[in-house]
């Protein structure tokens, strides 16, 4: 059978499809919630109404995330068993395990106050319904966070014993499955990143409403929730990036060789600017590089040795035996570069925003006084910007909000790929873990329908957030300004119009 269309290969590529595809929904999901949660606090504390329009508004763009988020999750633990039956049962006692605390725990615990804050506006006092949309929150996050152990189980298994007998891992210490280090730095840069995507995302919603001179209030107090969000958090990605960095250096150095075309193991060790070779003889045709830079990156010592992929290739075949230990060196050189370079664009961006709205130079005097209508071009004008230089910049706000999503996406695939030819690192193999009475046209026909049904979401989604979008925040009802002061309300809210708008 041709390798390409083999079993194993067309798993991995559906697998593949639906977690990036998935994946685009979770960092929005989980920074919108924190977000929404952050406005409607601001609110509360202050009464000001465009923090309770901008927290209808925004949240209503995270339910309609969430709701396609839920949906296309199902279909990953779905294929577990569909594709991927030789892995849940060798490894399904470890696995389940941050899988069903995901579920039992977090995922209810989350959809039970989702429910309470979507119906809850005149039933609820303030104070308790704000409690809601920061409980969905921390649901969220823990959520990530059982599947993020989950997940560094994979890259590096801990906690466990392999029962010979039965020919199957199991869990000897979830503990150390939950707190490994593996999991704690790998969580730390996946929060980090989600707010890059979703500070990106406020602020690219917002300059699109500020340039059509609309909602001005609510979106000016938006922008600058957004850049900030954008600026802390894409600097906190670098960091957590480093810290995640070096503990792959040590636990997967395949990978982080692949990542830089090293091929043979240097002290100092370069960092690869750009590199072109031959992966079968194994060598660098054209490299630029900076000289002692990946030592320091991996070890914090510029002169330290770091192992190459040659290197680390023959230590894999004397440990595990003959074979191939490569993953696929352009793919994960690439991804890698991919990945910091639109996520530190995304944080340039938000700087350079964030140093202009400061200064005021984005903020003429009618953005900055909240008049709602602005007269035309007034918006761009400032003493230091030329209105054709304000505008590129609300034009490059608006258009480069898609880069965090694209730098997770190269990220992720960066990570799996990286690890490659094992689906539990140094354990168990992907070909090893494929369902055995699959066949090609199985899982062909699976594949085309989920790709189907996936596009018809994209659309459904797309056209869903451009509607909210551009219809902006909504309008205040009286409920929605004199919420109920006890559970239920009182004899008097039962004449008032329900504040529920989604």
């Amino acid at each position: 059978m041709d390798l390409a269309l083999a079993p194993e290969t067309l798993a991995r590529w559906q697998f593949g499809i639906t977690t990036v595809y998935h994946f685009l929904f979770v960092p929005l999901t989980i920074s919108l919630a924190a977000l929404t949660a952050g406005l409607q606090t601001a609110w509360v504390r202050t009464g000001k109404e465009k923090y309770l329009k901008a927290t209808k508004f925004w949240g209503k763009l995270f339910l309609i995330n969430i709701a396609m988020g839920v949906v296309t999750g199902i279909v990953q633990e779905f294929q577990f068993g569909m594709n991927w039956s030789d892995y849940s049962r060798f490894v399904g006692d470890i696995f389940g395990a941050p899988l069903a605390f995901e579920a039992l725990i977090a995922f209810f615990f989350e959809s039970t106050f989702i429910g309470l804050w979507i119906f809850g506006w005149d039933k609820l006092p303030q104070k308790i319904h704000l409690a809601c949309i920061w409980m969905v929150s921390i649901g969220t996050i823990l959520s990530a966070y059982f599947i993020l152990a989950a997940n560094s189980w994979m890259q590096h298994p801990v906690g466990y014993r392999i029962n010979e007998e039965r020919g199957r891992a199991e869990l000897t210490d979830f503990w150390l499955v939950l707190t490994q280090n593996t999991a704690l730095t790998q969580f730390f840069h996946t929060m980090t990143a989600a707010f890059l995507v979703g500070g990106a995302f406020m602020a690219g919603i917002s300059a699109f409403h500020l340039a059509r001179r609309k909602h001005v209030p609510v979106m000016r107090s938006s922008l600058r929730v957004g850049l900030v969000t954008v600026a802390v958090a894409g600097l906190m990605t670098a960091v957590s990036g480093d810290l995640l960095g070096k503990v792959m250096y040590e636990q997967q150095p395949m990978k982080m060789a692949a990542a830089e075309a090293l091929w043979d193991g240097e002290a100092p060790a370069p960092f690869s600017v750009f590199a072109y070779g031959d992966v079968d003889k194994g060598h660098n045709k054209v490299a630029v590089e900076i000289p002692g830079l990946l030592s320091f990156l991996a070890h914090s010592d510029f002169d330290s040795y770091v192992p190459g992929i040659n290197d680390v290739n023959e230590q894999l075949q004397e440990e595990h035996g003959p074979g191939d230990y490569r993953p696929n060196i352009p793919v994960a050189y690439w991804g890698f570069r991919w990945m910091i370079g639109f996520g530190m664009a995304s944080l340039t961006i938000g700087m350079i925003g964030l140093w202009l709205t400061r200064r005021k130079f984005l903020l003429p005097r009618a953005l900055r006084t909240g008049e709602d209508e602005v007269p035309n071009l007034v918006l761009f004008r400032s003493k230091a910007l030329s209105p054709r230089l304000g505008r590129w910049y609300w034009l490059i706000a608006l258009w480069t909000m898609a880069f965090p999503l694209i730098a997770n996406s190269w990220g992720w695939i960066f990570t799996e790929m990286g690890r490659q030819p094992w689906v539990v690192y140094g354990v168990l193999r992907t070909r090893d873990a494929v369902s055995p009475g699959v066949s090609q046209g199985e899982v062909l026909i699976s594949m085309g329908v989920f790709t189907l049904l996936y596009a018809v979401l994209a659309v459904i989604e797309v056209r869903l957030l451009l509607k909210y979008v551009k219809a902006g925040p909504p309008e205040l009802t009286e409920a929605d300004l004199n919420p109920p002061t006890k559970i239920g309300g009182d004899d008097r809210d039962a004449d008032r119009p329900m504040a529920f708008s989604y």
